[in-house]
C-alpha cells in the first residue's frame, strides 16, 4: 500500500481554516485530520480522541523527550503538540494526513518531514478578514484587534509555503484544495501551478500592503 500524504493547512485566525477541511474532507474520504494533543483539561463537549488526545504533563514531558513531535508549543501555561506517531500510522494506512496547525508548527513539520505539503488559506481582503472574526461572536474586541495585528506577519509567512488559495467563496476553496490534492495524488504537480506560492506572490503582498 502506498503511503499516503502529509497535509498542512494554515492561515491568519478568522479565514475559515476548519470550515474549509470540513467541506475538503466531505468531499473527499481519502483524508484524514491529524488529532493534536494537549495538556490542558477539556472544555464542555470536547471528547477526548476527537477535538484533542488529552494527556497529562507527564506523559506530554516523555513523549518531547522521545522526539515524538512533528511541532509543539506552549499557549497560556498549557501544551499542545502534533505526534508524529499518530501521523505516520493515518499515512500508513493509505490515507493523506491533514494537519490545521499555525504558520510557525507548519514550518517546523516541514523542516523535519521535506515531503509535507504546506497550504496556506488567504483571505479575500483584511476586511473581508476583520468581518468574519466579527462575525464569529466569540472574541471581545481587542482580541479581535490583537489577531488583526498579527495577521500581516502570519499572511507574510505563506511565502514560504508550497501552495496558496483564496478563501473569497467558501466552495471554490474547498474545490482549489481539492484540485491541489488531487494533483500531488497522481504525481501531476503541474495541475496546481496556478496554486504555487511564486505564482501568488504578488497578491500576498498587496494583502499585506507590501505590494503597494
Amino acid at each position: 500500500m502506498e503511503k499516503g500524504l502529509l497535509i498542512v493547512l494554515s492561515g491568519p485566525s478568522g479565514v475559515g481554516k476548519d470550515t474549509v477541511l470540513k467541506g475538503v474532507m466531505k468531499r473527499d474520504s481519502g483524508l484524514k485530520k491529524s488529532i493534536s494533543v494537549t495538556t490542558r483539561a477539556p472544555r464542555t463537549g470536547e471528547v477526548d480522541g476527537v477535538h484533542y488526545h488529552f494527556i497529562s504533563r507527564e506523559k506530554y514531558d516523555e513523549m518531547l523527550a522521545d522526539g515524538d513531535f512533528l511541532e509543539h508549543e506552549s499557549v497560556h501555561g498549557n501544551c499542545y503538540a502534533t505526534p508524529a506517531s499518530y501521523v505516520e500510522s493515518i499515512r500508513k494506512e493509505g490515507k493523506d494526513a491533514v494537519l490545521v496547525i499555525d504558520v510557525k508548527g507548519g514550518l517546523s513539520v516541514k523542516s523535519r518531514l521535506p515531503e509535507a505539503v504546506l497550504i496556506f488559506i488567504l483571505p479575500g481582503s483584511m476586511e473581508g478578514l476583520l468581518q468574519r472574526l466579527s462575525g464569529r461572536n466569540t472574541d471581545a474586541p481587542e482580541v479581535i484587534e490583537k489577531r488583526m495585528k498579527n495577521a500581516p506577519g502570519e499572511i507574510e509567512k505563506a511565502l514560504e509555503y508550497d501552495y496558496a488559495v483564496v478563501n473569497d467563496d467558501l466552495e471554490e476553496c474547498v474545490g482549489r484544495v481539492l484540485e491541489i490534492i488531487a494533483a500531488l495524488r497522481g504525481k501531476h504537480t503541474e495541475k496546481a501551478e496556478k496554486y504555487c506560492v511564486k505564482n501568488n506572490m504578488t497578491y500576498i503582498k498587496n494583502l499585506i500592503g507590501g505590494g503597494k
